[in-house]
């Protein structure tokens, strides 16, 4: 039986993945112990910043257990599990699982029993207890992932249905050619049906069905509360485009990164989203008499057989882009879904830089029920910087992690009410902050 044909519920708090109530606490003015902020910062109007952790390994990830316990994935070092005081400030951190090569993902079921965690070729499962913050029973549920340029596995649970796990690897190389192809089992996101895994685990290549494809690198994904997914995609490097014999650099400002809504977990397959032949426009003036627009789907060589038109008719384009080299890695839903946040990594191919930021997307419930952003396809200002580095074309990338300015990772809604965690994998220093909004 396909995984689709089965459905099953289960009541979750959106985009937490945490069924029980959390008790609010309050947002802290500084923490006790915790050193300042390492880099400089600017937050939009009414927005205030609090450093709640720091002296943490490469923050990758955040998530909520159902005591409002919080997990955090630290790449290299494994996953610790922080507990809060009355004053909303941490007062406990333990390793709840150390090593194990864990580099990016985390999911709990909605109920708060089981675990996951990833590294670059593996996903585990362990039974949780929230109550003692310990794990036991160490599964393998996934394996056989493949190695490559991008080595971070984002995994979402499907809350309607938790026994399905969302697990996603990117391609392994700027132009992975052979990721055409669903069986390289890269530039993907598959889905599994844990309960039936066997012993060893499923092999990430030949098992399991296919959510989507051609996702150069879908770092970071989330449901909405109708359980629609949707990913942050990081674009391509150092393009150029070729027309008529003529190459141009276009790569200060194409392609542009991208959000994705990937569809119902139980309804979608195969979905095609262009990658590695249609990329996305930022900039249309380096498409000069195309007609394309911001969000169109172009290629790196039109010809006669296949060009911009073809990937516009045959792959699902983005419902928003943005600036090229901005490196989304993670986003969330606030408690209601009025806003997306996505966590901007920052650039190395432009100068000058760009990213190093925290965004939010308006959105708004349509008609019908569904949640959509309020800006249109093309547009350039669907979204607002609310947490930034001052001069970010001063920012240095040199590797996944050294820089001189903040590398926002983690994205994740508070369930006690503080408002949003955010991480830096800045390999000086792992920080986590809490956003606060305007009241």
């Amino acid at each position: 039986m396909r995984l689709l044909e089965i459905v099953s519920t289960a009541a979750a708090l959106m985009g937490a993945g945490v069924q029980a109530e959390i008790k609010p606490l309050p947002l802290p003015k500084s923490c006790g112990g915790v050193a300042a902020f390492r880099n400089q910062y600017t937050l939009s109007t009414g927005w205030s910043a609090v450093k709640i952790a720091g002296g943490l390994k490469q923050v990758r990830s955040v998530i909520w257990d159902t005591e409002g316990n919080m997990l955090v994935l630290q790449n290299t070092r494994g996953a610790s599990v922080h507990t809060f005081g009355a004053d909303g400030c941490v007062n406990s951190t333990t390793m709840l699982i150390s090593g194990g090569g864990l580099n990016h993902g985390i999911a709990l079921t909605p109920d708060g029993k089981t675990l996951y965690a990833s590294s670059e070729t593996t996903v585990y499962s362990w039974s949780y207890d929230a109550i003692t913050r310990k794990t036991s029973n160490q599964k393998t549920v996934v394996k056989g992932m493949s190695t490559g340029v991008h080595s971070s596995r984002a995994l979402q649970v499907v809350t309607r249905s938790p026994n399905f796990l969302l697990v996603q690897v990117g391609s392994n190389a700027n132009f992975d050619m052979a990721a055409a192809n669903k069986a390289t089992g890269r530039a993907i996101i598959k889905i599994f049906d844990i309960s039936k895994a066997p012993a060893a685990g499923y092999n990430y290549n030949t098992d399991g069905e296919v959510f989507g494809y051609g996702l150069r690198n879908e770092i970071g994904f989330v449901e909405d509360p109708n359980g629609i997914v949707w990913g942050v995609e990081n674009s391509g490097d150092d393009f150029t485009r070729t027309e008529n014999g003529q190459r141009r650099d276009i790569h200060t400002d194409n392609p542009a990164e991208k959000l994705n809504n990937l569809g119902d977990p139980l309804k979608t397959r195969d979905a095609w989203y262009g990658y590695p032949t249609c990329f996305s426009v930022w900039n249309p003036a380096n498409f000069p008499n195309s007609g394309l627009k911001t969000g169109s789907h172009f290629v790196v060589s039109p010809n006669s057989t296949y060009n911009d038109a073809t990937c516009n008719t045959q792959a699902i384009a983005p419902r928003l882009t943005f600036q090229a080299h901005s490196a989304p890695i993670w986003n969330t839903f606030d408690s209601d879904a009025k806003n997306m946040y996505v966590t901007f990594h920052g650039s190395w191919d432009r100068q000058p830089a760009t990213g190093f930021k925290v965004v939010q997307i308006p959105f708004t419930k349509l008609a019908n029920g569904q949640y959509d952003p309020v800006a249109p396809a093309d547009s350039q200002k669907g979204y607002n910087d609310i947490y930034s580095t001052p001069n970010p074309g001063s920012c240095t990338a040199n590797g996944l992690t050294q820089s001189n300015c903040v590398r926002l990772t983690a994205s994740s809604w508070d369930p006690a009410g503080r408002g949003l965690f955010v991480g830096s994998d800045n390999s000086a220093e792992g920080e986590i902050f809490i956003l606060s909004p305007p009241k």
